[in-house]
């Protein structure tokens, strides 16, 4: 088939390559010139795992190309996918601006039967609004008898995890198609089968519904997930209190077939692009309609709270003012394997520290680019901050004379470190770990002082302040 997207962010690059994997035709569309130029010349704007592999080899094939051209990305796909961005407005409700916007392009070349999918997350209802924008459009460049081209529009969610979204989408346990009560939806709906089909293994993946329903879909599928993280750090918050070991827990609890163990590990909170935005787009879709949404606004706030913990567990060890202390961070990104620093627990943490008057030496083994510019943009307010940030090369150099080590995002690389130069590198045996890494014994054993989310029932009577 051929297929046009319009976006190159995370979700419209790895959709696009992903289906050019498949054997189609793809062109992905976008207004930033310097990323078009960027990715024809085979570099990826983004880190995900095997990403660039396949936009180079995909491009070399003929199947993927680039371009900032829209009219030439409307006639080359019977199928257009829009992949924009839907940041959260300042109501918190999602900024369909750019969305409109391509659907104006689409309406403006189109001039035959075109598929329009909506890849990006839109609260529910969009799908009406972009026919409504096409149907405005079309009504203006035909105004007389001559039929305008047909179009049906198509709610397609994307269920994409970063780190491994390739992966996903090309082995995806579902795939969400809502179609409109229109006839040109069956037409539609036949051609999305078909898109699709390569993905079946003898099981259709495609889930047909209507609209508004895949829209929503996508945003309760997101909300279920931050619950269950919220609810899972919140549990361990109280297991510390109570001087139960939440790992044990955590084990038995998703043993059950009911519960099962995925999003149950504790830890400093949910960031990234979507769960934040979308739970709280969910809110204001129940605000909306006079439904305010209780169990939301728990989830977020713990959330919230759920990114100062490490600030707190370091307090309790150093006590509120940290001026002059020297404190190493082990990882930035929002999650292992992608370089995304939104909503990212890591931002508030050196926020809070800086301002406590830390001196912090940081790391991420692939974030550092990201992380700085974000930090940068965070602390415009207070610049002089930033001179207290010391990007290093490496963990060990980011944890050398340091007075604790917080570990904030589970990359593989910070798993099985030399502990006994470790222990040498840091000033103090201070470890406040976000993420749960290690076995509390053995880190008690081996000389350190270990915190950690939820298993600090283990903790060795007597600790004392370095």
């Amino acid at each position: 088939m051929n297929l046009t997207l319009f976006g190159t962010g995370y979700v419209g690059l790895v959709t696009g390559v992903c289906l050019a994997e498949l054997g189609n035709d793809v062109l992905c569309i976008d207004t930033d010139a310097d990323k078009i130029s960027a990715l024809q010349r085979g570099e990826v704007p983004i880190y995900e795992p095997g990403l660039r592999e396949l936009v180079v080899s995909n491009a070399r094939a003929g199947r993927l190309a680039f371009s900032i051209d829209m009219a030439r990305g409307v006639a080359h796909g019977d199928m257009q996918f829009i992949a924009v961005g839907t940041p959260a407005a300042g109501d918190g409700s999602a900024d369909l601006r750019h969305v409109f916007e391509v659907a104006r392009a689409i309406a403006t070349h189109m001039t035959s039967f075109k598929v329009i999918v909506n890849k990006s997350t839109v609260p529910v209802g969009s799908g009406e609004a972009v026919c409504d924008v096409v149907a405005s459009v079309l009504a203006e460049r035909w105004p007389g008898a001559e039929p305008a081209p047909g179009f049906a529009v198509v709610s397609n969610p994307e269920f994409l995890k970063e780190g491994s979204a390739i992966e996903d989408f090309m082995r995806p346990d579902r795939i969400i198609v809502g179609l409109g009560d229109a006839p040109e939806e069956q037409r539609a709906g036949d051609l999305m089968r078909a898109l699709y089909r390569p993905f079946g293994h003898g099981h259709d993946r495609v889930i047909c519904m209507d609209r508004r329903s895949a829209e929503f879909t996508k945003y309760a599928a997101n909300a279920m997930l931050a619950t269950r993280i919220s609810f899972m750090n919140e549990m361990a918050n109280l297991a510390d209190r109570l001087g139960v070991d939440i790992e044990p827990v955590r084990v038995g609890i998703g043993a059950d077939p009911r519960i099962g163990d995925s999003f149950l590990y504790p830890g400093v909170g949910y960031g990234g692009s979507c769960f934040p935005k979308d739970v709280t787009a969910l809110q204001r879709m129940g605000n909306d309609v006079g439904l305010p949404l209780q169990l939301l606004a728990a989830v977020a706030h713990v959330n919230d709270g759920q990114k100062r913990l490490l600030v707190d567990k370091l307090v309790q060890r150093l006590g509120p003012d940290l001026s002059g202390r020297r404190l190493a961070l082990w990882g930035l990104a929002f999650k292992p394997n992608t370089d995304d620093m939104r909503e990212a627990p890591s931002r508030v943490l050196v926020r809070e520290l800086l301002e406590r008057g830390a001196v912090l030496q940081v790391f991420d083994p692939v974030a550092m680019q990201e992380a700085r510019r974000c930090l940068e943009d965070d602390l415009r307010d207070r610049p002089r901050l930033l001179e207290r940030i010391c990007y290093a090369q490496g963990p060990m150099e980011a944890a050398r004379d340091a007075d604790a080590l917080l570990i904030v995002t589970e990359w593989q690389v910070f798993r099985s470190p030399n502990f006994d130069a470790l222990r040498a590198a840091l000033r103090h045996p201070l470890i406040v770990d976000g993420r749960n890494l290690y076995e509390p014994r053995s880190m008690r054993a081996l000389g350190f002082d270990y915190l950690t989310v939820g298993r600090n029932a283990l903790e060795a009577p007597g600790s004392t302040t370095p």
